[in-house]
């Protein structure tokens, strides 16, 4: 279990990329935790929203695809299209839409907004 005090103390502004890897590392210790206390969310909350910031300044993920932007997530958690089976379909759906013979519909886009936790709005074509 991580404890509040030592985290609280490491928390700051995000200001470089080991800062954010570091960030992220911390969101995924406390989401692997099974009960958190409310200080925990609390700081969970905080990280997502400083981690939101430094990415929305850093990476231009606008002007990329819905579909590159599933396959660099998928890449960057290490998960093959077998992951997301059940998530947005069967195998040959997951498929179509890994191998871009098929858009992500709105339905598959919010089911992988909440599957990767970011806006869903990133996996529409506008």
């Amino acid at each position: 279990m991580l404890k509040e005090g030592s985290l609280l103390a490491d928390i700051q502004p995000i200001t470089i990329e080991e800062e954010n890897d570091c960030s992220l590392s911390i969101v995924e210790s406390l989401l692997a935790e099974e009960n958190l206390s409310p200080e925990q969310e609390q700081i969970l909350r905080l990280l997502v929203t400083l981690i939101e910031k430094f990415e929305e300044e850093h990476y231009q993920l606008a002007v990329s695809t819905p579909h590159s932007i599933l396959l660099h997530l998928m890449e960057e958690r290490g998960l093959r299209q077998a992951d997301l089976v059940g998530i947005i379909g069967s195998r040959g759906v997951v498929s179509e839409v890994v191998n871009g013979k098929r858009p992500i519909s709105k339905s598959q886009a919010k089911s992988l907004g909440d599957f990767f936790h970011v806006d869903p709005s990133l996996f529409i074509n506008f």
